[in-house]
């Protein structure tokens, strides 16, 4: 009943502003076209100003109202760059819609139509064509600097001392292998690839993939840079990594990679925002199917001491693969009465 309610009061709407301008041109008519237009031009000259001020004081709200709301402070080294240049990337382009939104209204209000006035034709000026083309040019081109900068030093070779990490997409989750005691991922090989037991296609014959452990969530040490390879196994994929504000495609049969360093706990994270059920988010940032909205993982952001701890109580995938074979059952013992029995009956 209230969405056909809606339908009705929706259609009326229509209708009333159907008969509202029917009735200004007849009263357009009765006035005199001229009057009628100097009349709709000095209203809608007044509404251009009032637009204007109340469309800043809402941009200006929407902006306090979602300032830091969304992601919250970054917790990596790079994220802190990223923020910066996002920051100055705000600024600068506020300052230009401000200016340029003041002086489109303003215009229109002032230079509306008069008796007297006279449109001035000015089709052609070199100087204000460089002014406005090399001017944007040159503070794009260092804002796209910077920004390269940002992103070839997340893509860059890692630390020496960075942990490694290796995460495959697929439709619709993502797999996260970690390195033994070794230090050092296994070789894979896609054909080698099942659901079973081996999702990613270590190639056993590897001694290396025998001490490698498969999680669903990725473990990380706060302050100890860490190496992501990326993968996928399907679809493009995208790691993205929001409070850390980093991003990568997981593309199959290329594998990317990109590094950083963990800045806060996830249980420092906690206490700073006040929500004890909050976790670090691994997301993908790329359409991949109609799965897409669940394709997520956690990520724990810890000390070494916890990590240690907590890669010591999981089993190795070579380990599941290959299940030890169970025992044979012993033979149950003869007492030795029945022997002695035994033998008198066989004598």
């Amino acid at each position: 009943m209230s969405g056909y309610l809606a339908v009705i009061v929706v259609v009326l709407i229509f209708v009333v502003i159907f008969q509202i301008a029917k009735a200004s041109e007849y009263v357009s008519i009765l006035k005199g076209e001229k009057k009628a237009r100097e009349q709709s031009n000095r209203i809608n000259g007044f509404l251009m100003i009032v637009f204007l001020v109340l469309g800043l004081i809402g941009v200006w709200y929407c902006h306090d109202l979602m300032d830091d709301s969304m992601l919250g402070e970054p917790a990596s080294d790079h994220g802190v760059g990223v923020d910066g240049l996002i920051k100055v990337t705000f600024i600068i382009t506020m300052i230009v819609f401000v200016l340029t939104q003041i002086a489109l209204f303003v215009f229109a209000w002032k230079y509306q139509e008069k008796d007297g006035r006279k449109a001035f034709f000015y089709p052609h000026n070199n100087k204000l064509e460089v002014i406005w083309t090399v001017i944007p040019a040159i503070v794009l081109t260092v804002l796209v600097a910077f920004g390269i900068r940002h992103w070839l030093r997340m893509t860059s070779d890692a630390p020496k001392e960075s942990m490694i990490v290796e995460v495959t997409g697929k439709q619709f989750n993502w797999i996260v292998r970690y390195p033994g005691k070794d230090g050092q991922l296994g070789r894979r090989n896609f054909k080698l690839t099942n659901d079973s037991n081996n999702p990613v296609g270590q190639d056993w014959a590897d001694s290396l993939n025998h001490d490698d452990v498969i999680a669903p969530d990725l473990h990380v040490v706060v302050g100890k840079p860490v190496k992501l390879i990326i993968g996928s196994r399907d679809v493009v994929h995208d790691v993205g990594l929001p409070h850390f504000r980093l991003k990568m495609d997981a593309v199959p049969g290329i594998p990317t990679t990109l590094w950083f360093t963990p800045t806060i706990t996830t249980a420092e994270y906690r206490k700073r925002t006040g929500n004890p059920d909050f976790v670090y988010e691994l997301a993908c940032d790329q359409m991949c199917g109609n799965g897409h909205y669940s394709m997520k993982a956690n990520i724990i952001v810890e000390t070494q001491e916890e990590y240690d701890k907590w890669l010591a109580t999981q089993v190795t995938q070579y380990s599941q693969a290959h299940p030890a074979p169970e025992a044979a059952p012993a033979a149950p013992a003869v007492p030795a009465d029945s022997t002695k029995a035994v033998a008198a009956l066989t004598k």
